[in-house]
């Protein structure tokens, strides 16, 4: 057979001839033709419609703010925040779950918009029009009836609300834009043979027109599949579709179509792979989110794809939480929705040459892009609900396509009702996506809203007692958390959440039974080890906080509240050896926390590592410079390291940030009025700081009575000096203090004598 020109490209098979009826010319066919070049003329200005109906039917969630994890994946999340995030979000398993390029991105909008929520809002709106914008270009490649229309209904539709106002769907946005990109690209490379309009008529029909592959293009759609799976690997099916397309619009599939789509395959399976171990080991952990059998899980397949597929039609009735089903694997009636589905297939498949082709196609690419959230692998969200609005985000572009499709089809025939049809279907979807943008206002409309379509809903009753908690409304929150806890009595999160609610109102012991129930369920929970840590630190039962914090920080190395409570813990206890190993760990995951640093060296110093505890002062303030607290303490350090004139200068420093500084107005006195170093003491001034600091005490801290005594003592007034020296010896005496007893004797005998006493060995008693 000859090869066709490009002028005279076979249509595919069972497309409509609009040209001509009965060798007449049609004038809607002539009408059409003339839009279509318009519409050529113009791309950029339908691009423009499709984005601004995209903003304006989101336009509520433009004032929303963060819900749910929206604060775990960006707000809390330590790894967003650290200068040397984007390698741990690639490169290490800190990560909760493996979406490295959806982390950079919010990684990179941190550094913009910080704790905003407007921003990241603004770019998932973006994300799905532009995503809308590349769908329509793509059924066009693919020469699909109403492209434009599919992509509006695409833009438009209130199921896609779930991706796109909830900024942790951010994953949703990302991946569809970069493998409708990669779709887009892959039809640039190979636009000759598989996606033009060509015969899929086998070996009776005319060879389609080819010419020479572009490489690049097959690059940049693998590179922007690639890009798609790191955003969310739940995009992994869509090498099958691909060949799905090249076999519908072709009528079959090459070896080298088959050897151009490993690469692919194998970018999927690796990936999956990696998300895998993530779900398993991060995102999940040891406890089961299913324990239904295989053929449970297969009957609910069926249930889910046609669950799906009303949603699509029917939009009504959304929730972020559906009721999760309770499948019976026993009955056989549980397994119609399946047989359902492969009548549908079957169907399609012996009509495939007449009408089922176009049909087969969609709901194939439906089916196929569903696979990875049919219950066939475990999601920590299949332990709230089996389905989930965002879950087909993928999928509903097949129905979509052919519902597009059809009313194109149908509008040959009669054009203005169609259009009409269209028109107020389109208003009525944007209608219905602005209304459901008002349940993603904010947390407490959001489970609300939930609670409101599923009143069983035990994760919503939680989610709504943590935002009345916050708002102090503890009485409230706990009537809410123990409702969720009588839903679902194995609900260890609700179970935690009680017992903080308890323990702030000061029931600690009903609080302790309730933290204690939560890791009784969940062993691994760190959250509840550390606050049982914390109510048995208080307690004083000292042995029992450590066991709990040891196994917080074990189960959550990076959890730095545990880490810091157990290092103080274990240096009051004298371990310093211990505790340097946990505060090096914070250090390590705080590497800019001056705090940690103030911590470290603290232990550092009592170790006595002094140098590396001086080293870990002065890197606590390179981070910190106002941290009085730290000027104060390396100022002691220098002060025993003989250092007197740069202790001065971190004392003087500390009381300017802090004029109330005790320590540091007691420490200064006493370097100014017994330093060896006649440059650096000053009498006067230290009399003046002996006397604020005797003020700001109660007058019963022999320490601070003896540095008024040195400091009167260096001011020439050794009468006052011995009486204060006294007075101080007495309270040391009483309070069993040897070392300073010993040091007032001495001291009082160099005032009797008039001599001022010299702090010879670098510090006080």
């Amino acid at each position: 057979m000859n090869r066709s020109s490009p002028s005279q490209r076979v249509k595919p098979e069972g497309a409509a001839d609009v040209g001509a009826e009965d060798g007449r010319a049609n004038p809607f066919a002539q009408r059409m033709e003339g839009l279509a070049r318009g519409a050529a003329d113009h791309t950029w200005a339908l691009g423009l419609i499709l984005v601004t109906a995209t903003i304006i039917a989101y336009l509520p969630v433009w004032h929303a703010g963060f819900i749910w994890d929206d604060r775990t994946f960006v707000v809390d999340n330590p790894l967003i925040h650290r200068a040397d995030g984007l390698y741990r979000l690639w490169f290490t398993t800190q990560p909760e779950d493996y979406y490295p390029v959806t982390y950079t991105m919010w990684w990179l909008e941190w550094r913009v918009w910080g704790a905003n929520p407007v921003g990241y809002h603004v770019v998932n709106v973006l994300l799905h029009a532009f995503s809308a914008v590349v769908l329509w270009r793509v059924l066009e490649r693919l020469t699909v009836p109403g492209a434009w229309l599919a992509a509006a209904l695409f833009a438009l539709h209130p199921v896609n609300v779930e991706s796109v106002a909830w900024i942790a769907q951010r994953k949703n946005t990302l991946a569809m834009l970069f493998a409708l990109l990669s779709l887009w690209s892959y039809m640039q490379f190979d636009r000759g043979r598989a996606f033009s309009s060509v015969s899929r008529g086998g070996a009776q029909g005319a060879q389609p027109w080819t010419v020479r592959p572009q490489s690049r293009w097959y690059w940049l759609s693998l590179i922007a599949f690639l890009f798609a799976l790191l955003a969310k690997t739940a995009v992994a099916p869509m090498p099958l579709v691909l060949l799905g397309l090249i076999g519908w619009r072709r009528g079959t599939v090459t070896r080298q179509d088959l050897r151009r789509s490993t690469p692919f395959f194998a970018a999927a399976v690796a990936v999956g792979l990696i998300s895998l171990w993530f779900q398993a080991y991060r995102a999940i952990g040891p406890e089961a989110v299913r324990t239904d059998s295989f053929w449970a899980r297969l009957a609910g397949a069926g249930w889910a794809v046609w669950f799906y597929l009303y949603k699509a039609a029917l939009p009504f009735g959304l929730s972020s939480i559906y009721p999760r089903w309770e499948i019976d694997a026993a009955k056989w009636w549980s397994f119609v929705p399946d047989l359902l589905l492969v009548g549908a297939f079957l169907a399609c498949w012996r009509n495939r040459r007449r009408w089922g082709g176009g049909p087969l196609v969609a709901l194939g690419c439906f089916v196929v892009m569903l696979l990875p959230v049919l219950g066939f692998l475990n999601i920590g969200f299949m332990w709230v609900s089996l389905v989930a609005d965002h879950w087909q985000y993928f999928a509903i572009v097949g129905p979509i396509s052919l519902a597009a499709a059809a009313m194109a089809t149908a509008a040959k025939r009669s054009w203005l009702p169609v259009a009409v049809s269209a028109l107020v279907l389109l208003l009525g979807l944007g209608a219905l996506t602005s209304r459901q943008c008002g349940k993603y206002l904010n947390p407490e409309t959001f489970w609300q809203s939930a609670l409101t379509a599923n009143p069983g809903s035990w994760s919503a009753e939680n989610g709504l007692g943590n935002v009345l908690f916050e708002r102090g409304q503890v009485d409230d929150a706990i009537a809410h958390f123990q409702k969720a806890v009588e839903l679902k009595p194995d609900f260890s999160t609700a179970h935690y959440n009680l017992g903080g609610a308890l323990r702030e109102k000061g029931r600690v012991d009903d609080a302790v039974a309730q933290f204690e129930r939560a890791v009784e369920i969940q062993p691994s929970y760190s959250s509840a080890h550390y606050y049982l840590g914390e109510i048995f630190r208080e307690k004083g039962r000292s042995d029992d906080a450590i066991e709990h914090f040891e196994r917080a920080v074990e189960i959550h190395p990076e959890y730095a509240a545990a880490q810091e409570s157990l290092g103080l813990l274990l240096m009051r206890k004298g371990q310093v050896d211990r505790a340097i190993v946990h505060f090096r760990q914070l250090v390590d995951i705080h590497p800019d926390d001056a705090v940690d640093r103030n911590n470290l060296a603290r232990a550092l110093w009592q170790n006595g590592q002094v140098r590396e505890a001086i080293a870990q002062y002065r890197r606590a303030l390179e981070i910190r410079p106002d941290y009085a607290l730290v000027h104060e303490s390396l100022g002691g350090l220098l002060e025993r390291e003989g250092q007197a004139r740069e202790a001065v200068d971190h004392y003087q420093r500390a009381l300017e940030i802090e004029p109330g500084f005790a320590a540091a107005t007691i420490s200064l006195a006493w370097i100014l009025a017994t330093s060896p170093d006649a440059a650096v003491r000053n009498g006067q001034r230290a009399v003046v700081l002996a006397e604020a600091a005797q003020r700001l005490s109660d007058g019963s801290n022999p320490t601070v009575i003896a540095t008024l005594a040195a400091a009167y003592a260096e001011a020439g007034r050794f009468r006052e000096a011995s009486e204060k020296a006294t007075s101080a010896l007495q309270m040391a005496i009483a309070q069993h203090r040897t070392a300073l007893t010993n040091l007032l004797t001495m001291q009082i005998s160099l005032y009797e004598a008039g001599t001022a006493y010299r702090d010879t060995e670098r510090g006080r008693k």
